[in-house]
């Protein structure tokens, strides 16, 4: 049976811990505010500049851009973004598992991977993963030119034929408690399919298709990375938010547990000294 100091000190150890997940909680919960703005405010443009390659692609006769070209998939390139640290329950590990699932699907075909986060950096190095670029401790001042120089990397890739598709493997944020795993194709771009009783919006285009798809295919692309990194870090944000308010909950209701033993085994302790004196007592 433990002794008295042994159960203070374990309470003590517990306590000092629950301190620490209670700031990280209240750490998490300020950034994801701000994170998670951006990610509400990046959705809009980059689905309507979305819409509008599509429809463009659909209506237009020349589809000679070298973004544009559709080929068969030999050599296909995945961008696939963790966080930079732990503690943020299955996080991470659900998107290593996603990759991994997605490396299986494709066995027949060379994927080489773009790794963003410390996470997944390390755990594709322990592999011998074909990894040709790796991006870390961005996510502490995330900006634009962190995807722009992604998109550096992957729009010549594609231009030159080294790769016949872009995808990219997120945790899309969706709400505190929950964040969807998103395998995501970015080129070649994906077949217009307006959904059914959909009204299409015809618009008028100023400049030739040729002039429009060299300013916007690679935009295009660099917003889909830049919002697949926002959506990763407020997803980020939020799973270590709920994963230490559960450890902050488990290591109360520890405290409670060995609160209880210690005062058993005081009572025990106490009860033994009284039935020893006692006895001396009764001796005399």
């Amino acid at each position: 049976m433990p002794s008295l100091i042994d159960m203070r000190r374990r309470i003590r150890t517990v306590r000092n811990t629950q301190q620490i997940t209670k700031a990280m909680k209240m750490i998490s919960a300020a950034r994801l505010r701000k994170a998670q703005e951006r990610a509400f405010n990046a959705r809009p443009y980059a689905g309507l500049l979305k819409e509008v390659l599509e429809s463009l692609a659909a209506r237009s006769e020349d589809l000679s851009h070298p973004l544009l070209a559709r080929r068969e998939w030999n050599r296909i390139t995945a961008v696939v973004v963790t966080g930079d640290r732990g503690l943020c329950g299955a996080f991470n590990a659900n998107i290593l598992r996603a990759t991994e699932r997605y490396l299986k699907e494709n066995a027949d075909r060379q994927v080489e991977l773009i790794v963003v986060g410390r996470k997944g950096r390390d755990y594709f190095r322990k592999r011998q993963a074909a990894v040709i670029q790796e991006w870390t401790g961005i996510f502490a001042r995330l900006n634009y030119a962190h995807a722009k120089q992604i998109a550096g990397a992957v729009i010549p890739a594609y231009a030159e034929q080294r790769t016949d598709a872009v995808f990219l493997i997120y945790n899309e944020f969706k709400s505190v408690i929950s964040q969807k795993l998103t395998v995501e194709q970015v080129l070649p771009l994906p077949p217009f399919h307006p959904a059914p009783g959909t009204v299409l919006v015809d618009y008028i285009y100023e400049q030739p298709p040729a002039a429009l798809f060299s300013v916007l295919l690679p935009r295009y692309v660099e917003i889909q990375i830049f919002r697949a990194l926002i959506e990763s870090n407020a997803a980020e944000h939020a799973a270590r938010m709920t994963a230490m308010d559960s450890a902050t909950r488990n290591a109360g209701e520890m405290i409670d547990g060995l609160t209880l033993n210690m005062n058993r085994i005081r009572q025990a302790t106490i009860t033994k000294e009284l039935i020893e004196v006692v006895s001396g007592a009764a001796a005399l």
